[in-house]
This record gives C-alpha cells, sequence and structure tokens, in this order.
C-alpha cells in the first residue's frame, strides 16, 4: 500500500492553510443555515452531495454535512468516481492516508480491488474531505470509486455495500447535476431568461427519479434527457446499496438546490448542485410538543373565525425547529362523520408553524365542495396530517392500504388521497387507485397508462376536537 497521498486539490480549488480552509468551510455552514432554515432531519442513511469548489457548491455540501454533524457517523462509506473515466466496478484507492490542510486521514478498508491512487485519484472523492472532517472528525473514511457497470454488476455491488452497513455507518454518493453549455455539450434549449426555471425544472425530474430509490428509473431518466449528471454511476449504486438495508422505508427529502448561474449571473456556462439525504420513515414523525403546537394554531384560527369572521393566522408558538421546515401538510374539518373541509399543499410553500394556520383558513372557507366550517354550528374536529417526501413507484403492487397516500398525475390532471381515506372507506387496493382516478378526472385505467406518474408517501395524523 503506497503512504499518504497529498491531495493536489488543497491551495487550487480550496485555500492550503488550515485557518482559512476553516473560515471558508464555516461561511458554507452559515450561508447553509441561513438558505434552509435550523431544522435538519435525523439519522440519515444515505446522502447525494455536490463537489464542485466551494466556492461554488460550498453551501449546498454543507446542507448534507451539517445533518452529518448532528449525528456524527462512525464510518463514512463515500462513493466517488473518476472524471476522466476508464474505471470498470468499484475500487478503492491504494493509499494508507489522505493528507489535507486540516491534517492526514486514515482510509478505512472494503472489500474491493485496490487500485494505485494515480488512476483513481478525483475531486468528486477528495473536496469532500475537508468537509468531512470539520462535521464527523472521529469518523472511518472508506472512498469508493464507481465506474462503468451493469445492473448485474451493480446488484452485486449494492449487495457487498448493504452487507458493510452497521448502525452508524452513512452513504454518501458525490455528484453534480445539469452540466449546461456549449463547453459541456449540453445545450436542450437556449440561454434566454427562462434558463434558472428550466434547469430547475429539468433537474428536479432527475431528483424526483433518484426519490424512487429505483436505480433503473433513475437511470432511464436521465437517458431520456441525454443527462449530463456526472455522478449518476454512485447515485444508482446508492439507491440500490439503500433499498437492501433492513428497517423502515426511506424517502428522499431535497436538502437544498442552487447552480452555479444563481451564483455567478453566468447561465451559458451553468452547473446544479443538490443535497438530497435518505432518512427512515421514522425521521419524519413530529413530537408531540410540535404536534401539539400545530393544533393549537389550527384550534386558534378556527376560533377566532368562526367567532369574529376574522381570518386571523394563529402561528404555532412553542414548538421545536421542526415547526420551520417546509412540509407537505392537509387539514381536514370534521362534524361528526360530516367532512367540512379538507385543503393541502404538498410542496410546503410556508414553514409548518405558518402552513398549518393557513390551510386551516382555507380549509374553513374555501373548499367548494363541502358546507363552509365557519359558519357551522357546535363542535368541529380539526384533523392534521404532515406528509412525508413523495417517492415515484413503477406499479400500483407497491403501495399498501391504510399506510401510503397516492398521488396520480396524468397530462394535465393530477389527483391525491391521503392514506386515511382508504381505512377509512375500507377500500382495497384497486378500488383506492379507482377512486384517485375519478379524483383526477380521469378514466378508472388511467394508473395503467404508460405515461401516468405514480407517487406514494406517509402521513403522520393527529387530531384534536374543538368546541
Amino acid at each position: 500500500m503506497s503512504p499518504t497521498h497529498i491531495s493536489p486539490y488543497s491551495g487550487a480549488w480550496y485555500p492550503a492553510l488550515a485557518d482559512d480552509l476553516a473560515r471558508l468551510l464555516d461561511g458554507c455552514f452559515e450561508e447553509s443555515r441561513e438558505r434552509t432554515g435550523p431544522h435538519l432531519f435525523r439519522n440519515g442513511l444515505g446522502f447525494v452531495v455536490p463537489h464542485a469548489g466551494p466556492a461554488y457548491c460550498g453551501a449546498v455540501a454543507a446542507a448534507v454535512y451539517r445533518s452529518l454533524s448532528l449525528d456524527p457517523p462512525e464510518r463514512v462509506i463515500l462513493l466517488a468516481f473518476p472524471h476522466h473515466g476508464g474505471l470498470s466496478g468499484v475500487a478503492v484507492p491504494d493509499v494508507a492516508s489522505i493528507s489535507t490542510p486540516f491534517g492526514d486521514v486514515p482510509i478505512d478498508a472494503a472489500p474491493f480491488p485496490c487500485l494505485p491512487e494515480a488512476r483513481l485519484c478525483d475531486h468528486s472523492f477528495e473536496l469532500q474531505l475537508p468537509f468531512l472532517q470539520k462535521a464527523a472528525p472521529r469518523a472511518r473514511i472508506t472512498p469508493l470509486y464507481v465506474g462503468r457497470m451493469d445492473a448485474a454488476a451493480r446488484e452485486r455491488a449494492a449487495g457487498q455495500l448493504a452487507a458493510l452497513w452497521r448502525p452508524g455507518t452513512v452513504f454518501l454518493a458525490s455528484s453534480d447535476f445539469t452540466h449546461y453549455g456549449r463547453n459541456f455539450g449540453h445545450v436542450p434549449f437556449p440561454a434566454d431568461s427562462q434558463i434558472a426555471e428550466r434547469l430547475r425544472t429539468l433537474d428536479h425530474e432527475y431528483i424526483d427519479a433518484a426519490g424512487s430509490l429505483d436505480s433503473t428509473l433513475f437511470l432511464e431518466t436521465l437517458a431520456q434527457h441525454d443527462a449530463t449528471v456526472c455522478g449518476s454511476a454512485p447515485i444508482a449504486l446508492l439507491l440500490d446499496a439503500l433499498r437492501r438495508l433492513p428497517g423502515e422505508p426511506v424517502y428522499q427529502f431535497t436538502l437544498d438546490y442552487q447552480t452555479s448561474g444563481d451564483r455567478t449571473g453566468d447561465f451559458k456556462h451553468c452547473v446544479s448542485y443538490a443535497a438530497l439525504g435518505y432518512f427512515p420513515r421514522s425521521a419524519y414523525d413530529l413530537d408531540a410538543t410540535d404536534r401539539e403546537a400545530l393544533l393549537d394554531a389550527a384550534c386558534d384560527t378556527l376560533a377566532q373565525l368562526r367567532s369574529s369572521g376574522e381570518r386571523r393566522r394563529a402561528g404555532a408558538s412553542g414548538g421545536s425547529s421542526a415547526l420551520a421546515a417546509h412540509r407537505g401538510a392537509f387539514v381536514s374539518l370534521h362534524q361528526g362523520d360530516e367532512l367540512l373541509g379538507c385543503i393541502g399543499n404538498c410542496a410546503g410553500r410556508l414553514p409548518l408553524a405558518e402552513e398549518i394556520a393557513d390551510l386551516t383558513v382555507s380549509a374553513a372557507l374555501e373548499d367548494p365542495r363541502f358546507r363552509h366550517a365557519a359558519s357551522a354550528e357546535g363542535p368541529i374536529g380539526i384533523e392534521l396530517s404532515v406528509l412525508t417526501p413523495f417517492r415515484r413507484i413503477r406499479s400500483t403492487s407497491e403501495f399498501q392500504v391504510g399506510r401510503h397516500g397516492a398521488v396520480l398525475r396524468l397530462g394535465r390532471n393530477s389527483g391525491l388521497l391521503l392514506p386515511q381515506v382508504a381505512e377509512g372507506h375500507g377500500w382495497t387496493s384497486d378500488e383506492f387507485f379507482r377512486a384517485l382516478a375519478r379524483k383526477s378526472s380521469l378514466g378508472p385505467n388511467a394508473v395503467r397508462d404508460p405515461k401516468a406518474r405514480l407517487e406514494i408517501f406517509e402521513a403522520q395524523i393527529f387530531s384534536r376536537a374543538q368546541a
């Protein structure tokens, strides 16, 4: 094994002096907090993190490393790749340690072939090291360079990765997203006033596909657009490994997204950066204090509306930073078995602390299907549903009645049903999807249309009767 490898990116892609590098990373972490807010989900199993110079993608990358610092892992298995190509399968650099301005990073072994670092050396791995030294200074680091693989080889490698997993292990996949511009040979649309939004739409198509945890769907989506997502091989391997882990279902959350054009104003030569986290289902649950704070906000808002007609939105107070997160949520109002209104927002336009009060007013006054709750006499029950992120599925066989809600999209039509709807009606899976098609103003067989997009989600549901 070779001795310590001196990273060639020190003094080139980031400062060569430790104090200067520390100030740069501190600035990235602070900018991340300003961009994404204080809340961090716990117990992340895997992440996708960008690897451009910290001056460009550092704030986005810091969203991942802030999460790591909250629950410092014992071991990080980092999936990178050589930009120059030429690698087949998965390989470990044949060095004992790699040096950065923060010191030497010992390299942890893995059951994959060793190759000389000169063949593998790449910024896709080495630019992550200073961030890892800051966020998880005691973690053992296993770098794995991922090259060309067919589906069978990727499945074998994913099985080996999953076998390495223990509590305290976290997987990272290093990748930037769309590389736009003539220098990259990728100009799918003109560099006009709409380019920022078009890039976001394109990148989120790839992000949504990665959220499926289906590597085949992810790679097929990239191929449909001749995508320039450079770390597609590490991401695909990450998805296959995550699907093999024991325990709860996993849902992807977009921690942050930005393009170099957003920072420089130059979209003619632009690279996109996404920070993605993969968390177990329970990571999205609110604790009892937060649930009560949201119910208080909904009850106070509805009481004010019913007593005075005033649309004063009572924001939640007294909860944790989880209420600052932007999450999909629904508010349902009931009187006995009668539904008086059900309004939600899938994207989380506002922090939960504000969103719930806003949705309460809408459910009471703006749901055209029912009589207005604001004018109803007697107690009204308030039910809140806070959603996990959505996960694309290929088949309705992945849907579980009573556990999952679902979204159906086909052309300009779309519809959503919450998990409790099927349970309340005693529906089978087929009945649920027929109802979902009706709600989407589509025919009963719409879910079988090859162009239909299906997504599932789960919800934390809690309620209170309001006098």
